[in-house]
């Protein structure tokens, strides 16, 4: 928390959506969120609301997806042409006999069919499950066996690849309807562009109520099978006020969402909350490059730019000066998501682009983002932020007798908790009620991530409860240690544990992967351990470092620090379906 605050000229409040957060905050009532969507109480539909509602209002000329192929083509794809699309998609549904509330999976990368098919099936009324496409075989079967799949909508290759040879252990996999078709197609599977051009694109939006199942995102949990969190069409409501409060969305912005659709970010801030504000989707196919990613940034002139620490990490190790060769002046706003933020990060935000990167923390499970850094607040580098507009958040001590009770001093460490009643709260974890139970006490969801809040109601990030270690009497958070370490120049990323100690209890040891060019040698290690000591003090720094070339990580760029616990210790595992391939 050493950094500045960064501040922002009150003067341009007035052009950003959020002019007060004081005052709106204060003031919030669901009936003004309810106001910026088309559906109500009786009957609503999420498709409606991102595409078919702004044909209706006169602006179908207006691109909605921009998508740029690997090879460099861009292709157009206006509202009116998503409305016609997404129809389409939803007359294949019913003709081939899916009935309402049904699953359909989507095995897709970033290309135009995913928008056609997600759109289409809940314009159907269907319900929607993304997958990764880099998924191996394994965790695409699993997920779809716990999510009774009827339909499943993917490339050619990727089918022949990870799904054909165990398709015949799911009998309820009904429907496989197949893109970029190149050779005959495989037993039992559709062509679906074929389809798409052929079916019927008179296909009205069927108005669900508002607590029908929409949406099924899988989160891995630390132990045991993936859970399936359920969201409702009622979501819709928070995803359209979460994006224009928190990302400052606002109709005609080039919008620009790095996350990949089979996760939820993907989802919900990659589709549905930028199409309900209005704005354009620059979708790019291509995987991460430096300087792509900058050429895009500038040729595309995109406006709000929302992405991940571990690309942020990657443009840093790139170097400033790459930047200097493009026109970003486009940006307004940029924004990151999926963990934590080092401090270092969002003030070499404001050093490359003039504004710094805004962090914001939310789950699979609260369907939206909860607590932001907003365009026209100030920005403390390594805070979360402040909670959104009708977002209630509060910390909670657990006692030994099995209570839990609120805390109200500030930068007092607490479970982060959030209290129910916002529209995107996931409904349930699909066959497990037991488990969604027990995330909850009395009427506040408990998050698992622990956190401080200061004296002006900004949260500070601790870890994941079971992260968080414990040493002579001090309660530790990787994330502080791990951001100490990131401000030595030659350190890339780092993954802090605690490991058992007779005599401490436990003892932070640290991974760390260094940048290209430096050695991890014994006077590295040595300048890292000193500069820890004295940044933190002797009774919170590391006692071990030692150098990896890659940190376990999810797809998602997360350090898994339970996976570095585990291989430590030799412990199981546990789910590592989302585990992207490492070297230690």
């Amino acid at each position: 928390m050493h950094f500045p605050e960064i501040e922002k000229d009150p003067l341009q409040a007035a052009d950003h959506n959020l002019v007060c957060y004081k005052d709106t905050y204060e003031h919030f009532i669901w009936q003004l969120a309810q106001r910026r969507i088309k559906g109500g109480k009786t009957g609503l539909n999420i498709a409606f609301e991102t595409v078919d509602r702004h044909v209706d209002e006169g602006f179908g000329a207006q691109t909605a997806i921009r998508w740029l192929s690997k090879q460099g083509l861009q292709k157009e794809i206006s509202y009116a042409d998503l409305k016609d699309q997404s129809a389409r998609f939803a007359s294949i549904l019913q003709d081939l006999g899916l009935q309402p509330q049904e699953t359909v999976f989507g095995l897709c990368t970033r290309v135009p069919q995913l928008y056609q098919a997600l759109l289409g099936t809940l314009k159907f009324g269907a319900v929607f499950s993304p997958l990764f496409s880099a998924f191996g075989p394994e965790p695409i079967r699993s997920r779809m066996e716990i999510g009774n799949a009827r339909v499943l909508v993917t490339s050619e290759a990727l089918y022949r690849k990870k799904v054909q040879p165990w398709r015949h252990e799911l009998p309820g996999l009904q429907w496989v309807l197949l893109y970029n078709v190149t050779q005959p197609l495989p037993e039992n599977c559709y062509d679906l562009d074929a389809l798409l051009e052929q079916s019927s694109p008179d296909f009205p939006a069927r108005m669900c109520h508002p607590e029908q199942l929409a949406l099924l995102h899988f989160t891995s949990g630390t132990t045991g099978k993936p859970k399936g969190a359920m969201h409702v069409h009622q979501a819709v409501i928070y995803h359209c006020i979460s994006g224009y409060y928190a990302l400052d969305l606002r109709p005609g912005d080039n919008y620009w969402c790095t996350a990949d659709p089979g996760w939820v970010t993907g989802t919900s801030y990659g589709i549905i909350s930028p199409l309900c504000n209005r704005v354009t989707l620059i979708i790019d196919e291509a995987e991460f490059d430096a300087k792509h990613w900058y050429q895009l940034l500038s040729e595309q002139k995109i406006n709000i730019w929302y992405t991940a620490p571990t690309a942020i990490r990657m443009l840093m190790k790139a170097g400033a000066e790459l930047a200097e060769e493009y026109d970003l002046s486009a940006l307004r706003f940029i924004s990151s998501v999926g963990e934590p933020l080092n401090p270092e990060a969002v003030v070499w935000g404001q050093k490359v682009f003039n504004i710094p990167f805004h962090d914001n923390w939310w789950q699979s499970e609260t369907g939206g983002i909860m607590i932001a850094n907003f365009a026209t607040t100030a920005v403390r580098p390594g805070s979360m932020g402040q909670p959104l507009p009708g977002i209630k958040a509060a910390l909670m001590k657990h006692h030994k007798d099995g209570t839990t009770t609120r805390i109200t001093e500030a930068n007092q460490v607490g479970e982060l908790a959030l209290h129910k009643g916002w529209p995107s709260m996931f409904r349930g974890y699909l066959h497990e009620d037991e488990r969604y139970q027990k995330c909850f006490v009395d009427d506040w969801y408990l998050t698992g991530d622990l956190a401080l809040c200061d004296e002006d109601g900004f949260y500070w990030f601790v870890g994941r409860a079971d992260d968080v270690i414990k040493s002579s009497g001090h309660l530790i958070g990787p994330f502080e240690v791990e951001s100490v370490l990131m401000e030595q120049q030659a350190v890339a990323e780092v993954g802090v544990i605690g490991l058992p100690d007779e005599v401490a209890g436990e003892t932070v040891k640290a991974f760390v992967a260094l940048k290209p060019g430096y050695e991890g040698d014994e006077s590295l290690r040595k300048t890292l351990l000193g500069h820890a000591r004295k940044r933190l003090g002797p009774a919170v720094a590391p006692r071990e470092i030692v150098f990896r070339q890659n940190l376990p990580k999810t797809r998602s760029g997360k350090i898994m620090r339970r996976l570095l616990k585990a291989r430590e210790l030799g412990l199981p595992e546990g789910d590592i379906s989302t585990l992207e391939s490492d070297e230690s």
